[in-house]
């Protein structure tokens, strides 16, 4: 566990010290912004649209994603509380946040665990639509990694819970 942890903190600061390089260029907006996009309020809005003007898929991926982001949530809160790992300005007072954390703890990442989430139902409602969904959600993912609110491990465990949860209520509803 312990090699694991020293990866995940020499990938981190590889890739801070690699995004740094832009930190007062547009690509750290673009990483804001990305970010931005992993809130939770475009789910709510895109479900509501497709729900109202699919009427072949837009009822069941709707209810799909209430039930899969209703399992998802409290398995998150859950598993922040019981890793309680700190966030990497709290380790490593070498690199400071971009942007203000969502919550106190890093593991898993939400923004990463609701994208994912919504990407893995996406493509199994729309397949036509799974690389941009799953690359949207990759780049969620690594957006929280290069505004330093998240190790690239709580990515990586945020990306398992979201394909996990969604999986699993596409098998119970889809």
């Amino acid at each position: 566990m312990k090699r694991l942890i020293n990866l995940d903190l020499i990938i981190f600061e590889w890739i801070a010290k690699l995004a740094s390089s832009f930190e007062d260029q547009k690509g750290m907006t673009f990483f804001k912004y990305v970010s931005k996009t992993g809130d939770g309020h475009l789910y709510f809005v895109l479900g509501a649209i497709l729900f109202y003007f699919d009427a072949t898929h837009g009822a069941l991926f709707f209810y799909t994603a209430l039930l899969a982001y209703s399992l998802e949530v409290p398995m998150f809160i859950v598993l922040k509380h019981a890793f309680k790992r700190r966030r990497p300005l709290e380790l490593l007072t070498e690199f400071n946040s971009i942007i203000k954390p969502s919550d106190k703890f890093s593991l898993p990442s939400g923004h990463t665990a609701a994208a994912f989430l919504m990407a893995t139902i996406i493509a199994h409602f729309y397949p036509t639509l799974s690389i941009p969904a799953y690359l949207w959600a990759g780049l969620v993912g690594l957006s929280r990694v290069v505004l330093r609110v998240h190790f690239p491990l709580d990515v990586f465990i945020g990306m398992g819970l979201g394909i996990s949860f969604a999986l699993l209520s596409i098998s119970i509803l889809g």
